[in-house]
């Protein structure tokens, strides 16, 4: 498969970036280290999907799926009744601040948190979902497979090399591997990012997080609660699954088999009650080390997700960050693999996704100084909790959290340009391009950008027609103040005006024109 782009690792951030490489026309290759139940050990906890995340989901049509997903899930986790009991049950406690949060989300009127502080959206209809990994995962996959991505589980990539002419990945059992170019989506202690050299700068870990499926001698003995005396232990976000936060300086072992004592002395610590762990089946350590690659490209290879920048869990960003990552990458990548578009265009990943992650990593160390045992850090709780009662400050942190805030044309002024496509009303295909809608999902749901303008609006017809294999158009009833605007095929405003530009904006984002 020498002609393929080989992406290490099968999470889903390695899958998302396989399903808009494919759906763009790249031939793609997954290559992932765990098989079948292995994959299941990741999925303890929920992860988060935020607003940013689900809109550029619902440009591919998946926005359904992952809806439902979460529906199955709440369904699942809620106690069993049996016949009798009483149909409702009753509001989580408010002390229960873990408990609250996910009613909250399960009604949709959560937009995220800030270390634990809720963002609320009292009316409902907040974009913001939490999932299993492993639910998350299955659903990508299956849109993998849907899009013909062949996925090779089991195996385990060792090293990678690279020269003008392609990569090749070394995997455990000696085989070797080739293609044009590789993307490391392997986590935070990616084999690709040290084997190919990146530097990975940062903060090390000020505290040892552990979940695991556990059972207590006596279940009612501890509730969920962010501000224990040693730190977080939360019981009710599903059940069975138990995890506390110590603010310890980090783990001593990230990878040796967690103990039922372990547990126990950490519940012990962190809520100051003799607790008794009568069993513990699996679970995983983790910190808020918290570093980044100082660029996401050397050559042929690439990062993303983890591999390319890693913090403290706390907020729920780290998944939609690398799912950006991948949205941002696939369709760029494809032109260049395909030869539509310069090796240049892949300068603008590093350019435009590195300081959306810095401002991410910035955010998490706050939100873990936050998290902190003390009284300190209580006042300031206290303050921030007022400060996020006005409208303003409330946007602000929700639309941080929610990755809404990213704009990659900072200079644009108030420009749409660099930021998300707005919401367009009576959005219709056709135009000089001639084009039919594409599938369910909208007129970006084939991975092609698109060019919108106000019915009746004329284009330089050399211009579009020799890019409508990368672009259709259609047309809207915009905001006035839209005017024709170019969306790349992440969902992002590439070119905004009449007429000038249009050619330039076509070339610079989807290559010469045919």
């Amino acid at each position: 498969m020498t002609d393929a782009i080989i992406i290490v690792g099968g999470g889903p951030v390695g899958l998302l970036l396989a399903c808009e490489l494919s759906l763009s026309g790249a031939e793609v290759l997954v290559l992932e280290a765990a098989s079948g139940e292995e994959c299941r050990t990741r999925s303890l906890g929920l992860r988060s999907l935020n607003a940013r995340t689900l809109q550029s989901l619902a440009l591919r049509g998946l926005a359904g799926r992952l809806a439902e997903a979460q529906r199955t899930m709440f369904d699942e986790l809620r106690p069993r009744r049996e016949p009798g009991d009483a149909v409702t049950a009753p509001p989580p406690p408010e002390a229960d601040i873990v408990a609250l949060m996910a009613e909250l989300v399960h009604k949709g009127m959560v937009r995220g948190h800030f270390s634990g502080i809720p963002l609320l959206e009292p009316g409902g209809g907040a974009e913001y979902l939490m999932l299993k990994q492993h639910r998350l995962e299955g659903m990508l996959a299956t849109r993998a497979a849907e899009l013909g991505v062949t996925v090779r589980q089991g195996c385990q990539v060792t090293d990678v090399t690279q020269d003008e002419s392609g990569v090749a990945a070394t995997l455990a059992d000696g085989q070797v591997v080739r293609g044009a170019y590789l993307v490391g989506c392997d986590g935070g202690r990616s084999v690709v990012r040290k084997r190919a050299g990146f530097v990975f700068s940062g903060t090390s870990a000020t505290m040892t997080g552990r979940t695991a499926v556990a059972e207590l001698a006596d279940p009612g003995a501890v509730t969920s609660s962010l501000r224990g005396p040693g730190g977080l232990v939360n019981l009710s976000l599903v059940p069975g699954e138990i995890a506390t936060i110590e603010f310890d300086g980090g783990p001593d072992e990230r990878d040796a088999p967690m103990t039922a004592g372990e547990l126990q002395d950490s519940l012990r610590r962190v809520t100051g009650v003799d607790v008794v762990v009568t069993r513990l089946e699996t679970g995983i350590r983790y910190s808020d080390n918290t570093r980044h690659a100082d660029t996401y490209r050397e050559g042929r290879i690439l990062l993303a997700g983890d591999a390319a920048h890693v913090h403290s869990p706390i907020g729920g960003q780290g998944l939609n960050l690398g799912l950006q990552d991948a949205v941002n990458l696939g369709w760029k990548l494809a032109l260049v693999a395909r030869g539509l578009a310069p090796d240049s265009l892949l300068d603008t990943y590093t350019a435009e996704r590195h300081p959306a992650a810095a401002r991410v990593l910035r955010n998490t160390r706050a939100q873990v100084a936050l998290m902190r045992p003390g009284a300190q850090a209580d006042a300031l709780r206290e303050v921030l909790t007022e400060v996020l009662e006005l409208p303003d400050a409330r946007r602000y942190f929700s639309a941080m959290v929610e990755g809404t805030d990213v704009r990659y044309a900072p200079d644009a002024a108030e420009s749409p340009v660099g930021r998300f496509v707005p919401a367009l009303e009576g959005l219709t295909p056709g135009g000089q391009a001639g084009d039919t809608a594409g599938p369910a999902g909208g007129l970006l749901a084939d991975g092609r950008g698109l060019l919108v303008g106000p019915p009746g609006q004329t284009w330089p017809g050399e211009a579009v027609a020799r890019h409508r294999d990368r672009v259709r158009a259609a047309s809207a009833e915009a905001a006035p103040d839209t005017g024709a605007l170019l969306v790349r095929p992440d969902g992002y405003v590439a070119w905004a005006g009449g007429r000038d530009g249009l050619g330039e904006a076509l070339t610079t984002w989807f290559g010469p024109p045919r």
